[in-house]
Protein backbone atom coordinates (compact mmCIF):
# COMPACT_ATOMS: atom_id res chain seq x y z
CA UNK A 1 0.00 0.00 0.00
CA UNK A 2 1.08 3.86 -1.34
CA UNK A 3 1.30 6.19 1.46
CA UNK A 4 2.29 10.01 1.48
CA UNK A 5 4.41 9.48 4.36
CA UNK A 6 5.74 6.34 6.57
CA UNK A 7 5.20 8.29 10.40
CA UNK A 8 3.00 11.62 10.71
CA UNK A 9 3.91 13.09 14.62
CA UNK A 10 0.97 15.06 15.29
CA UNK A 11 2.75 18.06 17.61
CA UNK A 12 5.21 20.51 17.10
CA UNK A 13 6.53 20.97 20.69
CA UNK A 14 9.93 19.72 21.97
CA UNK A 15 9.10 16.31 22.12
CA UNK A 16 6.93 15.75 18.89
CA UNK A 17 10.37 17.13 17.25
CA UNK A 18 12.35 14.79 19.50
CA UNK A 19 9.92 12.02 18.04
CA UNK A 20 10.43 12.76 14.95
CA UNK A 21 14.18 13.25 14.95
CA UNK A 22 14.77 9.71 16.70
CA UNK A 23 12.29 8.39 14.14
CA UNK A 24 14.24 9.79 10.64
CA UNK A 25 17.45 8.17 12.91
CA UNK A 26 16.23 4.96 12.49
CA UNK A 27 14.93 5.56 8.92
CA UNK A 28 11.33 6.74 8.48
CA UNK A 29 10.15 9.39 6.47
CA UNK A 30 8.74 11.66 8.82
CA UNK A 31 6.10 14.79 8.77
CA UNK A 32 5.73 16.67 12.15
CA UNK A 33 2.33 18.78 11.69
CA UNK A 34 2.00 21.46 14.26
CA UNK A 35 -1.12 23.67 14.57
CA UNK A 36 0.24 26.83 15.45
CA UNK A 37 2.92 29.03 13.10
CA UNK A 38 5.83 27.65 15.20
CA UNK A 39 6.89 24.97 16.71
CA UNK A 40 6.84 24.47 21.00
CA UNK A 41 4.27 27.59 21.04
CA UNK A 42 2.12 26.22 24.10
CA UNK A 43 4.16 23.86 26.78
CA UNK A 44 7.66 23.64 25.93
CA UNK A 45 8.25 27.81 25.09
CA UNK A 46 6.88 28.44 28.52
CA UNK A 47 8.97 25.81 30.47
CA UNK A 48 11.14 26.81 33.42
CA UNK A 49 14.04 25.37 30.61
CA UNK A 50 15.56 23.43 33.86
CA UNK A 51 17.59 19.62 33.22
CA UNK A 52 16.31 17.74 35.78
CA UNK A 53 18.46 14.88 37.43
CA UNK A 54 15.59 12.55 38.33
CA UNK A 55 15.32 13.04 42.10
CA UNK A 56 12.13 12.97 43.03
CA UNK A 57 9.65 10.65 40.87
CA UNK A 58 8.64 7.47 41.69
CA UNK A 59 11.99 4.76 40.85
CA UNK A 60 10.11 2.28 38.05
CA UNK A 61 8.42 5.07 36.79
CA UNK A 62 8.60 6.34 33.15
CA UNK A 63 9.39 9.48 34.52
CA UNK A 64 12.38 8.58 36.41
CA UNK A 65 13.80 6.07 33.96
CA UNK A 66 13.37 8.50 31.18
CA UNK A 67 14.72 11.62 32.88
CA UNK A 68 17.94 10.04 34.32
CA UNK A 69 18.86 8.90 30.81
CA UNK A 70 17.54 11.85 28.97
CA UNK A 71 19.71 14.08 31.45
CA UNK A 72 22.65 12.97 29.75
CA UNK A 73 21.42 12.42 26.55
CA UNK A 74 20.72 16.41 26.70
CA UNK A 75 23.62 17.54 27.83
CA UNK A 76 25.72 15.34 24.80
CA UNK A 77 23.67 17.03 22.74
CA UNK A 78 23.62 20.24 23.19
CA UNK A 79 27.30 20.44 23.62
CA UNK A 80 27.62 18.50 20.29
CA UNK A 81 24.96 20.84 18.62
CA UNK A 82 25.36 24.11 19.87
CA UNK A 83 22.64 24.37 22.18
CA UNK A 84 23.06 27.11 24.85
CA UNK A 85 23.17 25.33 28.21
CA UNK A 86 24.54 25.72 31.85
CA UNK A 87 25.82 22.83 34.34
CA UNK A 88 24.67 25.21 37.12
CA UNK A 89 24.06 22.44 39.44
CA UNK A 90 20.80 23.07 41.93
CA UNK A 91 20.15 23.01 45.91
CA UNK A 92 17.09 21.77 47.21
CA UNK A 93 16.75 22.91 50.97
CA UNK A 94 15.00 22.87 54.02
CA UNK A 95 14.20 25.74 55.44
CA UNK A 96 13.46 24.59 58.64
CA UNK A 97 14.97 21.65 60.74
CA UNK A 98 11.33 19.47 60.49
CA UNK A 99 11.83 19.29 56.84
CA UNK A 100 15.52 17.79 56.92
CA UNK A 101 14.23 14.27 57.18
CA UNK A 102 12.09 15.26 53.78
CA UNK A 103 15.30 15.82 52.23
CA UNK A 104 16.71 11.94 53.15
CA UNK A 105 13.74 10.65 51.85
CA UNK A 106 14.80 12.41 48.21
CA UNK A 107 18.44 10.90 48.50
CA UNK A 108 17.17 7.45 48.92
CA UNK A 109 14.89 8.36 45.88
CA UNK A 110 17.52 9.67 43.36
CA UNK A 111 19.95 7.04 44.55
CA UNK A 112 17.03 4.29 43.10
CA UNK A 113 16.81 5.96 40.48
CA UNK A 114 20.50 5.88 39.15
CA UNK A 115 21.42 9.36 40.60
CA UNK A 116 24.67 8.37 42.39
CA UNK A 117 26.11 12.44 42.58
CA UNK A 118 23.78 14.28 44.81
CA UNK A 119 25.58 15.90 47.99
CA UNK A 120 24.44 16.57 51.26
CA UNK A 121 25.47 20.02 53.14
CA UNK A 122 25.38 21.58 56.28
CA UNK A 123 23.65 24.91 56.54
CA UNK A 124 27.47 26.26 56.71
CA UNK A 125 28.05 24.18 53.79
CA UNK A 126 25.24 25.60 51.73
CA UNK A 127 25.91 29.21 52.52
CA UNK A 128 29.59 28.62 51.01
CA UNK A 129 28.24 27.84 47.91
CA UNK A 130 25.23 30.83 48.43
CA UNK A 131 25.83 33.02 50.97
CA UNK A 132 22.27 34.44 50.66
CA UNK A 133 21.27 31.09 50.88
CA UNK A 134 19.33 30.67 54.98
CA UNK A 135 18.52 26.83 54.89
CA UNK A 136 18.86 24.18 58.17
CA UNK A 137 20.51 21.84 55.55
CA UNK A 138 20.44 20.81 51.59
CA UNK A 139 21.06 18.54 49.13
CA UNK A 140 23.70 19.84 46.13
CA UNK A 141 22.49 18.36 43.02
CA UNK A 142 25.54 19.09 40.82
CA UNK A 143 23.81 17.36 37.56
CA UNK A 144 21.03 19.87 37.51
CA UNK A 145 21.27 22.71 34.67
CA UNK A 146 19.59 25.13 32.11
CA UNK A 147 19.01 24.73 28.42
CA UNK A 148 18.06 27.20 26.04
CA UNK A 149 14.55 25.35 24.82
CA UNK A 150 13.94 27.45 21.56
CA UNK A 151 17.69 26.82 20.19
CA UNK A 152 17.05 23.12 21.38
CA UNK A 153 13.81 22.87 18.84
CA UNK A 154 16.14 24.57 16.45
CA UNK A 155 18.45 21.77 16.53
CA UNK A 156 15.90 19.01 16.38
CA UNK A 157 13.90 20.53 13.69
CA UNK A 158 17.50 20.91 11.61
CA UNK A 159 18.49 17.37 12.45
CA UNK A 160 14.64 16.18 11.39
CA UNK A 161 14.83 18.15 7.82
CA UNK A 162 18.44 16.98 7.21
CA UNK A 163 17.58 13.14 7.43
CA UNK A 164 14.27 14.17 5.21
CA UNK A 165 11.63 14.79 7.52
CA UNK A 166 9.68 17.93 7.67
CA UNK A 167 7.99 19.86 9.70
CA UNK A 168 4.61 21.28 8.36
CA UNK A 169 3.17 24.97 10.87
CA UNK A 170 -0.74 25.77 10.76
CA UNK A 171 -2.09 22.51 10.04
CA UNK A 172 -4.67 21.27 12.62
CA UNK A 173 -5.40 17.87 12.44
CA UNK A 174 -9.44 17.05 12.35
CA UNK A 175 -9.72 13.63 11.76
CA UNK A 176 -7.90 10.42 11.84
CA UNK A 177 -9.22 7.27 11.15
CA UNK A 178 -7.42 4.04 10.22
CA UNK A 179 -7.80 2.31 6.93
CA UNK A 180 -8.69 -0.98 5.92
CA UNK A 181 -5.64 -2.72 5.18
CA UNK A 182 -2.96 -0.62 7.10
CA UNK A 183 -2.56 3.00 7.81
CA UNK A 184 -4.22 5.75 8.29
CA UNK A 185 -6.11 8.83 6.81
CA UNK A 186 -5.15 11.86 8.09
CA UNK A 187 -7.94 15.05 7.71
CA UNK A 188 -5.96 18.64 8.56
CA UNK A 189 -7.26 21.88 8.29
CA UNK A 190 -4.87 24.98 7.27
CA UNK A 191 -5.49 28.29 6.55
CA UNK A 192 -9.15 27.00 6.31
CA UNK A 193 -8.19 25.00 3.51
CA UNK A 194 -9.10 21.41 4.08
CA UNK A 195 -6.86 18.98 3.67
CA UNK A 196 -5.48 14.88 3.83
CA UNK A 197 -2.42 13.23 4.50
CA UNK A 198 -1.57 9.51 4.64
CA UNK A 199 0.44 7.79 6.98
CA UNK A 200 1.53 4.06 7.86
CA UNK A 201 2.09 5.11 11.57
CA UNK A 202 0.81 8.12 13.45
CA UNK A 203 2.46 9.38 16.50
CA UNK A 204 0.15 11.56 18.97
CA UNK A 205 2.08 14.09 21.14
CA UNK A 206 -0.14 16.58 20.84
CA UNK A 207 0.46 18.18 24.82
CA UNK A 208 -2.73 20.33 26.17
CA UNK A 209 -4.18 18.84 22.48
CA UNK A 210 -3.49 14.88 22.82
CA UNK A 211 -6.96 14.42 24.38
CA UNK A 212 -8.68 15.94 21.46
CA UNK A 213 -6.74 14.29 19.11
CA UNK A 214 -6.72 10.68 21.13
CA UNK A 215 -10.58 11.20 20.92
CA UNK A 216 -10.59 11.08 16.84
CA UNK A 217 -9.95 7.43 16.91
CA UNK A 218 -12.39 4.80 18.09
CA UNK A 219 -11.13 1.76 20.44
CA UNK A 220 -12.66 -1.59 21.91
CA UNK A 221 -13.30 -1.10 25.62
CA UNK A 222 -12.46 -0.84 28.39
CA UNK A 223 -9.73 1.62 26.41
CA UNK A 224 -10.18 5.11 27.00
CA UNK A 225 -8.77 7.94 26.34
CA UNK A 226 -6.51 9.92 29.06
CA UNK A 227 -8.19 12.91 30.30
CA UNK A 228 -6.55 16.03 30.19
CA UNK A 229 -6.27 18.53 33.37
CA UNK A 230 -4.72 21.73 32.46
CA UNK A 231 -2.70 23.35 35.15
CA UNK A 232 -1.44 26.94 35.56
CA UNK A 233 2.05 28.42 36.57
CA UNK A 234 2.82 32.12 37.15
CA UNK A 235 7.09 33.06 37.29
CA UNK A 236 8.05 36.29 38.50
CA UNK A 237 11.19 37.77 37.82
CA UNK A 238 14.16 39.29 39.52
CA UNK A 239 14.33 42.77 38.64
CA UNK A 240 18.47 42.74 38.85
CA UNK A 241 20.64 40.15 38.86
CA UNK A 242 20.84 37.37 41.04
CA UNK A 243 23.06 36.66 43.74
CA UNK A 244 22.88 33.00 43.45
CA UNK A 245 25.14 31.09 40.59
CA UNK A 246 23.07 28.02 41.45
CA UNK A 247 19.25 27.04 41.24
CA UNK A 248 17.66 26.58 44.55
CA UNK A 249 14.31 24.62 45.34
CA UNK A 250 12.76 24.36 48.26
CA UNK A 251 11.94 20.75 49.68
CA UNK A 252 9.03 19.45 47.63
CA UNK A 253 5.20 20.05 49.43
CA UNK A 254 1.89 19.95 48.34
CA UNK A 255 2.67 17.90 45.15
CA UNK A 256 4.55 20.23 43.68
CA UNK A 257 7.90 21.58 43.80
CA UNK A 258 7.57 24.93 45.31
CA UNK A 259 8.40 28.50 44.53
CA UNK A 260 11.62 27.70 43.39
CA UNK A 261 14.38 29.95 41.85
CA UNK A 262 15.82 29.26 38.51
CA UNK A 263 18.11 30.85 36.32
CA UNK A 264 18.17 30.68 32.61
CA UNK A 265 21.15 30.73 30.45
CA UNK A 266 21.95 34.39 30.30
CA UNK A 267 22.34 34.19 34.05
CA UNK A 268 19.15 36.34 35.06
CA UNK A 269 16.50 34.77 37.85
CA UNK A 270 12.56 34.21 37.80
CA UNK A 271 10.95 32.66 40.60
CA UNK A 272 7.98 30.07 39.76
CA UNK A 273 5.56 28.09 38.91
CA UNK A 274 3.17 28.30 41.21
CA UNK A 275 0.28 25.89 40.48
CA UNK A 276 -3.45 25.97 39.85
CA UNK A 277 -5.95 23.88 38.40
CA UNK A 278 -7.20 25.85 35.45
CA UNK A 279 -10.34 25.36 33.22
CA UNK A 280 -8.92 26.08 30.14
CA UNK A 281 -5.69 27.02 28.62
CA UNK A 282 -4.95 30.76 28.99
CA UNK A 283 -1.70 32.67 29.84
CA UNK A 284 -2.83 35.82 30.76
CA UNK A 285 -0.84 36.95 34.17
CA UNK A 286 -3.33 37.58 36.95
CA UNK A 287 -2.46 39.05 40.51
CA UNK A 288 -5.40 40.32 42.21
CA UNK A 289 -4.54 42.99 44.07
CA UNK A 290 -0.79 41.73 44.24
CA UNK A 291 -1.93 38.50 46.10
CA UNK A 292 0.34 36.31 44.05
CA UNK A 293 2.91 38.71 44.51
CA UNK A 294 2.75 38.60 48.26
CA UNK A 295 2.81 34.48 48.14
CA UNK A 296 5.31 34.44 45.83
CA UNK A 297 7.88 36.94 48.60
CA UNK A 298 6.71 35.41 51.48
CA UNK A 299 7.96 31.36 49.81
CA UNK A 300 11.08 33.21 48.37
CA UNK A 301 12.19 35.40 51.42
CA UNK A 302 12.00 31.46 53.76
CA UNK A 303 15.57 30.70 51.71
CA UNK A 304 16.87 34.41 50.53
CA UNK A 305 15.41 35.94 53.35
CA UNK A 306 17.17 39.62 52.26
CA UNK A 307 15.31 39.78 48.80
CA UNK A 308 14.45 43.56 48.21
CA UNK A 309 11.47 45.13 48.53
CA UNK A 310 9.63 45.46 45.04
CA UNK A 311 12.54 43.37 43.37
CA UNK A 312 9.71 40.36 41.72
CA UNK A 313 8.07 41.79 38.70
CA UNK A 314 5.13 39.80 36.62
CA UNK A 315 7.07 37.27 34.08
CA UNK A 316 5.77 34.71 32.53
CA UNK A 317 3.22 31.84 32.46
CA UNK A 318 2.50 28.40 31.67
CA UNK A 319 0.04 25.39 31.11
CA UNK A 320 0.87 21.78 31.79
CA UNK A 321 -1.13 18.85 30.66
CA UNK A 322 -1.84 16.98 33.88
CA UNK A 323 -3.44 13.86 33.56
CA UNK A 324 -4.47 13.52 37.68
CA UNK A 325 -6.99 14.91 38.67
CA UNK A 326 -6.79 17.44 41.75
CA UNK A 327 -6.29 15.82 44.97
CA UNK A 328 -4.62 12.31 43.54
CA UNK A 329 -0.90 11.64 43.07
CA UNK A 330 0.64 12.83 40.25
CA UNK A 331 0.80 10.64 37.57
CA UNK A 332 3.48 9.12 35.25
CA UNK A 333 4.29 9.62 31.70
CA UNK A 334 1.64 7.73 29.50
CA UNK A 335 2.78 6.16 26.50
CA UNK A 336 0.56 3.89 25.01
CA UNK A 337 1.06 1.51 22.22
CA UNK A 338 -1.00 -1.44 20.75
CA UNK A 339 -0.86 -2.96 23.88
CA UNK A 340 -3.05 -0.51 25.59
CA UNK A 341 -5.54 0.51 23.07
CA UNK A 342 -5.42 -2.00 20.37
CA UNK A 343 -4.97 0.33 17.04
CA UNK A 344 -1.42 -1.03 15.57
CA UNK A 345 0.67 1.69 13.84
CA UNK A 346 -0.75 4.28 16.86
CA UNK A 347 1.25 5.43 19.53
CA UNK A 348 -0.48 8.05 21.81
CA UNK A 349 1.32 10.35 24.70
CA UNK A 350 -0.70 11.67 27.53
CA UNK A 351 0.87 13.67 30.22
CA UNK A 352 3.62 14.43 29.41
CA UNK A 353 4.52 17.40 31.36
CA UNK A 354 7.86 18.07 33.67
CA UNK A 355 10.07 16.41 33.26
CA UNK A 356 9.46 16.50 29.78
CA UNK A 357 11.69 19.17 28.59
CA UNK A 358 14.44 17.20 29.63
CA UNK A 359 13.46 13.38 28.58
CA UNK A 360 12.55 14.58 25.48
CA UNK A 361 15.84 12.73 23.43
CA UNK A 362 14.87 9.46 25.70
CA UNK A 363 11.01 9.47 24.98
CA UNK A 364 11.76 9.95 21.33
CA UNK A 365 14.20 6.50 21.76
CA UNK A 366 11.27 5.12 23.22
CA UNK A 367 8.91 5.99 21.37
CA UNK A 368 10.86 4.66 18.05
CA UNK A 369 11.43 1.80 19.73
CA UNK A 370 7.77 1.06 20.25
CA UNK A 371 7.02 1.22 16.11
CA UNK A 372 10.21 -1.15 15.25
Amino acid sequence: MTVDVDTAVIGGGVVGLAIGRALALKGRQVMVLERHASTGAEVSSRSSEVIHAGLYYPPGSLKARLCVLGNRQLYAFAEANGVAVRRTGKLVVATQAAEIAALDRIVETARTNGVKDLVALSSQEARELEPELRCSAALFSPSTGVIDSHGLMLALEGHLTALGGAVVLNTNVTGIRPMNLAGFEIETQSSGEPGRLTARNVVLAGGLGATRLGRLLEYKAPYAVPETYPAKGHYFSLRSRPPFRHLVYPVPSGGGLGIHLTLDVAGMARFGPDFEWASGVTYDFEDTNGARLSTFEREVRRYWPSLPDAALTPGTTGVRPKISRPGEPAADFAIHGVSEHGIAGLIALYGIDSPGLTSCLAIGDHVAGMLT
